[in-house]
């Protein structure tokens, strides 16, 4: 059996559900929690779409890949950016200290969730459809992934327990591991 990993890093797209899962797996899971997005906020000072509005898309990404390559964290749930997959370095580092879930969501459930496309931040080109920014992260985040767990028809408690049992299942957590059920 794997020694557990020191930290459990969640990525997918915008409405995967990667902050709210990552704060109640987290709990189940007796470890801390970040959420990577708010590191960039506050290093920048200022929101991911003031960023991506002053600086453009490229400029997210490249202050993202720098935040996820200095991350030195341990015994956390990490939530990262959706376009965290776009730097080989920082999916590298982040490996490093820990377990890559990919919160997979089917595309019709992205669209009802993200109502905000246009305002919410997102590291993508001028015009990019969330189709196409959909089918061309959803090849790097299964490149990426040591696991992937299918969230799409499930509530948070059920994404939570459904994340645990995959982790178990490539033996990244003992069975029965003193887990605490998700409140």
């Amino acid at each position: 059996m794997r020694t557990p990993p020191e930290n459990v890093i969640l990525i997918g797209m915008p409405g995967a559900g990667k902050s709210t899962v990552g704060v109640l797996l987290a709990r189940a899971l007796g470890l801390d929690f970040t959420d990577t997005d708010l590191l960039i906020q506050r290093r920048e000072g200022m929101s991911l779409q003031d960023l991506v509005d002053t600086r453009g898309h490229q400029a997210l990404r490249h202050i993202e890949a720098e935040v996820l390559r200095q991350v030195s964290l341990r015994g956390h749930v990490i939530a990262t950016g959706g376009s965290a997959v776009y730097s080989e370095a920082a999916m590298t580092a982040l490996r490093t200290t820990g377990v890559i879930v990919h919160l997979h969501v089917d595309l019709p459930v992205i669209r009802a969730r993200v109502t905000d496309f246009d305002t919410r931040g997102i590291a993508r080109a001028a015009g990019q459809s969330i189709e196409d920014l959909y089918r061309e992260r959803e090849a790097l985040y299964h490149q990426h992934a040591d696991v992937g767990v299918d969230v799409s028809t499930t509530d948070q408690a059920g994404a939570v327990k459904a994340v645990i049992a995959a982790l178990q299942k490539i033996n990244a957590l003992p069975a029965g591991s003193g887990i605490m059920p998700p409140s």
